[in-house]
């Protein structure tokens, strides 16, 4: 069965760091770019980062730039975001998802396996 988790959400307080986890499970990871999306309240799901099967990572959110790294291990069939700098604006439910193709997309339709969310809550 394939399967996508992520892991590692919860409440944080501004400023502040978290660091996600995604594993993929019935399939291996590394000939594939993984990506992190999020979605807040009332809006529609935006990809963040994304991470190729070389390792290249793409940043398609300019508000993560400098506070937030995708990275990759593929012998825990892994991927990573670290958030740091935190802020209330970045409060949303955080997905992984797994595209067939070795390269990264800049569109959410372009993924093809999905994990079910993990809600990160920034807040004071």
């Amino acid at each position: 069965q394939l399967q996508v988790v992520e892991s590692g959400g919860g409440l944080v307080q501004p400023g502040g760091s978290l660091r996600l986890t995604c594993t993929a499970s019935g399939f291996t990871v590394d000939n594939r770019a993984i990506g992190w999306f999020r979605q807040a309240p009332g809006k529609d799901r935006e990809i963040i980062l994304c991470i190729s099967n070389s390792g290249e990572t793409t940043t398609y959110t300019d508000s993560v730039n400098g506070r937030f790294t995708i990275s990759r291990d593929n012998a825990k069939n892994t991927v990573y975001l670290q958030m740091n700098s935190l802020t209330p604006e970045d409060t949303a439910v955080y997905y992984c998802a797994v595209d067939d193709e070795y390269y990264c997309s800049g569109y959410v339709w372009g993924y093809d396996y999905w994990g079910q969310g993990t809600q990160v809550t920034v807040s004071s």
